[in-house]
């Protein structure tokens, strides 16, 4: 494999092209952001999805292109990047959560999100809809992730591409083996169907015609491709049609839709979330260290706590200390800073004089994690546990 000529380590061809058409994306984007003014919100840690919800809404498009600049109420400290990505941190984990009926999760086992058809429970859904709409954009537009995952058929919708039989599979796997069965099978004698679909809603059992009239045409060997293809459509389309196109309509005041032309949905959904698995070579390898060497105890130790962490405490660890739980597409030597500071700001462990009875303090700014020199590695494990698991604050400077 060639190597990628603008890092000494080759990447492989599929990263090495999307981030060839990220930085096509990212100079497009940067031509259509306003030479002067900021987009500004000030939102309270508590309301974080009902303050962000009451100013975007009210924006123009051209607003959400200016420079982001976030504040948290009561809170000193100049947004240099950590505290919109934090702030956006927050805000994917309320405005995606099941719990506020807007999405749900696909499959009980997976973790990705779609659509709940039943968010017309609320009656502002369709709003609530396009609002994040435009925070997926402005996420996109700003250069930070959202963090959560949708389902691949979600990305393949963005991008205006039709859904098969196949997108289905992750997604619904019984409805895949049977509908995949019809296709392979002769269904003559064999089938007793019609153009319709039972499906329950809040405890009803509702009939849904895929067609006109479609519960009383059968299901035939002559016309089962059809039935397959309405099915599916069906099974994603059925009832967030609405919903899904507000969401759109959100995203694409901020990145136009032919600007995505260059992407296929899996890259969409790292343009979107970045990557999910943390590599911990990577992050080792690119790890800035100050007043300590590879060799200080400490920094041993701190490899050693991390590397038994379980992924979600990695991901919970990074986003303490840089405000974002995500890995840039081209790993840890590519972590940004401050966007005022030029070029990437790397991960750094600093190892400071303070009593070791404190606890590591966080600079979302700079990436930095500030070490007091804790005398065992049980004490550091302690410790560095406690910061990550009750942060909700972060340092700020």
């Amino acid at each position: 494999m060639e190597a990628n000529p603008s890092s000494s380590e080759p990447l492989p061809r599929y990263k090495r092209d999307l981030v060839a058409k990220m930085k096509v994306l990212k100079s497009e984007l940067a031509a259509l952001q306003p030479q002067s003014g900021h987009c500004r919100l000030e939102v309270s840690r508590s309301e974080v999805f009902e303050d962000s919800y009451r100013q975007v809404v009210k924006m123009r498009p051209k607003d959400m292109r200016k420079r982001l600049m976030v504040k948290f109420k009561t809170e000193e400290g100049l947004d240099y990047g950590g505290v919109a990505r934090e702030w956006l941190y927050l805000l994917s984990h309320e405005m995606l959560n099941p719990y506020y009926g807007l999405f749900q999760y696909s499959r009980d086992d997976i973790y990705t999100l779609q659509i709940n058809a039943d968010s017309a429970i609320n009656p502002d859904h369709l709003s609530y809809f396009h609002f994040v709409g435009r925070i997926m954009g402005i996420a996109m537009f700003h250069g930070h992730y959202i963090d959560g995952g949708f389902t691949m058929p979600f990305y393949k919708m963005l991008l205006n591409k039709s859904i098969n039989l196949a997108d289905i599979e992750a997604v619904d796997p019984n409805l895949f083996t049977s509908l995949h069965w019809m296709l392979e099978n002769d269904l003559t004698g064999v089938i007793d169907t019609t153009f319709s679909v039972e499906h329950d809603s809040f405890g009803v059992m509702k009939v849904h015609d895929l067609k006109k009239n479609g519960r009383n045409i059968q299901v035939t060997e002559q016309n089962k491709k059809e039935y397959v293809k309405l099915y599916v459509t069906y099974r994603f389309m059925h009832g967030i049609e609405q919903q899904f196109l507000a969401l759109q309509k959100g995203f694409n005041e901020l990145i136009p839709q032919s600007l995505l032309k260059a992407f296929d949905e899996r890259e969409l959904e790292l343009v979107i979330g970045g990557l999910g698995t943390i590599d911990l070579q990577d992050w080792k390898t690119n790890t800035r260290l100050k007043h300590c060497t590879v060799e200080t105890p400490q920094v041993v130790w701190f490899w050693n706590i991390v590397g038994s962490y379980s992924e979600e405490m990695r991901a919970r660890l990074l986003q303490f200390v840089t405000g974002s739980s995500r890995v840039p597409l081209q790993g840890f030597k590519a972590l940004q800073g401050s966007t005022g500071a030029a070029g990437p700001r790397l991960f750094t462990l600093h190892l400071v004089d303070v009593d070791p009875g404190n606890l590591p303090k966080a600079h979302t700014c700079f990436n930095r994690l500030d070490l007091p020199p804790y005398p065992s590695e049980e004490k550091m494990m302690d410790k560095l546990t406690q910061a990550v698991e009750e942060t909700c604050g972060f340092a700020v400077e």
